[in-house]
């Protein structure tokens, strides 16, 4: 689904459902010190999609296969750290970026959609995928490379991942044990794989 000119334009100026006011570099720093469990989540498999990626006003070009190698080293990265005894997969479909040159106005900016599935229900964790959106307000693109722009974005989508499923184990028991199953049953699927995966009816409808 194609985004109206004037969601493009307000994706960049609008209060997103998570805004990363993020200076460079600080999207990792939490991974150098100790690991801080997250319940019984151990990761399984990452799967990364981007069927309906668009770029974003004046911005540097990105193909779908940068955007997926990006996400999902940034994930794996994050994610391996936890050593839960139950398997959890990520759905990531990568919906819309925008990486301005340097000179140009514009501020680096990614929307993601993602949904936890739970292995051993072959279930959702979430009905509803959930929105990642990053705006990095505080950078200097005048010495950093698109690559490192990316980097920097998918980098902090992932961390806002983890803060979100924190979140959701604080307030609705993610990641918790057996009592009290909080996945949405979906016909199960052959096996553990992940589930094929589906951009979502209407991304980013949050900021029509």
């Amino acid at each position: 689904m194609n985004f109206p000119g004037d969601a493009m334009r307000r994706f960049l100026v609008a209060l997103p459902v998570v805004l990363a006011l993020a200076a460079c570099g600080s999207s990792t720093r939490d991974l150098e010190g100790p690991t801080e469990p997250l319940g019984n989540f151990r990761i399984g498999h990452i799967g990364v999609v981007a069927p309906n990626l668009q770029k974003l006003l004046v911005s540097r070009n990105a193909t779908e296969e940068e955007w997926i190698e990006a996400v999902t080293k940034a994930l794996t990265d994050r994610f391996s750290r936890f050593e839960g005894d139950k398997y959890y997969h990520l759905g990531i479909s990568v919906e819309a970026y925008s990486l301005p040159p340097p000179i140009i106005p514009g501020k680096s900016a990614v929307a993601m959609n993602v949904t936890l599935w739970d292995d051993a229900a072959q279930a959702k964790m979430n009905a509803e995928p959930k929105q990642i959106q990053v705006i990095k307000v505080f950078e200097s693109r005048i010495s950093k490379s698109r690559d490192q722009q990316l980097t920097g974005l998918a980098e902090e989508a992932a961390r806002l991942v983890e803060v979100w499923l924190r979140e959701m184990q604080e307030t609705d028991g993610w990641f918790t044990g057996p009592v009290g199953d909080t996945s949405i049953q979906v016909p199960a699927s052959a096996g553990s794989e992940l589930p094929p995966l589906e951009p979502a009816d209407a991304p980013l409808s949050a900021l029509r």
